[in-house]
């Protein structure tokens, strides 16, 4: 696991950069509100991307100071942008310059990765939310190309309903997974676990052995 800086000409942001020997892909993380690069949960979900061979990016989306306002944790525009950039450090990046890149969100952070998705196109190869919010993502849904996996705890039912909603809007291929019993931050017995599963084997299905595409 290597600490590092995100350069991303407005702002420096601190990153942990996983890369396991022959990846065959590479994931960004964007953390929901309130959360980090320190993530437990994500922590988890790279981890089992590692084991899979599949490399990982966590990074904060936010300075110190730009978290002082709260305004800023819920500014999909701002936090797609910051997501977005780091796609394109990571494509710079000698040991994953050549990768298949795919997106992680959590929370808010899901409607960051599906407005990234959008404005990156087929950069992105693939797209997994966890307990996410893709309403928040407005009009970009319809312009992801991505394939997209959809996790939700099966009481989580607000956010169910939503993530429902917005699958409807997608037009990319799509898949809504309901993990059974688990609520909005999967901490019950298992429920972690089964998201890890899912989101490794959908990234390892698209990601696959390839380049990075256009």
């Amino acid at each position: 696991m290597t600490e590092v800086e995100l350069d991303l000409g407005s702002s420096r942001l601190p990153g942990i950069l996983q890369v396991p020997v022959g990846p065959r892909g590479v994931v960004a993380f964007a953390h929901g509100s309130g959360s980090s690069r320190l993530s437990p949960r994500n922590l988890a979900v790279a981890g089992a991307l590692n084991e899979r061979g599949i490399a990982t990016l966590l990074f904060d989306l936010l300075t110190v100071a730009e978290e002082a306002d709260r305004a800023n944790v819920f500014d999909i525009g701002l936090l797609s942008s910051r997501l977005s950039a780091a796609v394109g450090w990571l494509r710079q990046r000698e040991e994953t310059s050549g990768l298949r890149v795919g997106l992680f969100g959590a929370s808010t952070g899901a409607a960051a990765a599906l407005v990234s998705a959008a404005e990156l196109g087929r950069v992105v190869a693939a797209v997994v939310s966890r307990g996410g919010r893709p309403d928040l993502a407005g009009e970009s849904l319809e312009r992801v190309l991505a394939p997209t996996l959809l996790i939700v705890g099966g009481e989580d039912r607000v956010v169910l309903e939503l993530n429902r909603a917005a699958a409807s809007r997608l037009r990319c291929e799509c898949s809504i997974e309901v993990v059974p019993g688990a609520t909005h931050l999967f901490e019950e017995p298992g429920a972690l676990e089964r998201v890890c599963e899912l989101a490794a084997g959908w990234f390892a299905r698209h990601l696959g052995a390839g380049g990075s595409g256009p």
